[in-house]
């Protein structure tokens, strides 16, 4: 279904607390979602891009040989991670020049949308397994795990637990409003 044919009544952000109705048509409102959503992925895209340079560069190091099994592993899954998420960060551009002027902008939308979710997932993946692999490496298991933990609990509370809360109790307070 096209962003023209969605009806006000139907949009998903549209949101019923005064003061927040934008007055704009669907077409306006695919632009600006689409334009929120490039600037996000412009954020993200510089920290993988420099996080993926950086693992890339670290098996060219000399100490790389001394690294473990384990630590070997944790490093291919890390940089396939940091990978992954820059795959997903860059396709939205690609698709983008697929379907250009093919009014598929609602289609669009609702992909970068998945696509960024997705890379974000990826991209903390990646991050906590650089910091699991380095801080392994120089100060041993136990820190190591302690040290990620912490982070992905962080990551995990302010990427999604935190907006996921304000979501369901925003969703709440329409319901009780209606």
């Amino acid at each position: 279904m096209s962003g023209s044919q969605t009806t006000p009544s139907a949009r998903s952000d549209v949101d019923a607390r005064p003061g927040y109705d934008r007055h704009e048509s669907d077409a306006a409102r695919l632009d600006r979602n689409y334009a929120e959503l490039l600037q996000e992925l412009r954020v993200a895209q510089t920290g993988v891009q420099i996080l993926f340079a950086f693992l890339l560069t670290i098996a060219f190091q000399q100490r790389f040989v001394s690294l473990s099994s384990v630590q070997r592993g944790l490093y291919v899954g890390t940089l396939f991670c940091a990978a992954v998420a820059a795959a997903l960060f860059i396709a939205p551009v690609a698709v983008h020049r697929v379907v250009f002027r093919r009014r598929l902008k609602d289609e669009l939308v609702k992909l970068t949308s998945r696509m960024a979710a997705a890379g974000l997932v990826f991209l903390a993946l990646a991050m906590l397994g650089a910091v699991l692999l380095i801080v392994d490496f120089v100060s041993g298991a136990i820190e190591a795990w302690i040290i990620t933990g912490l982070l992905a609990g962080l990551f995990a509370w302010t990427w999604y637990l935190l907006p996921l809360r304000w979501r369901v109790d925003e969703e709440e307070a329409q319901r009780d409003a209606e």
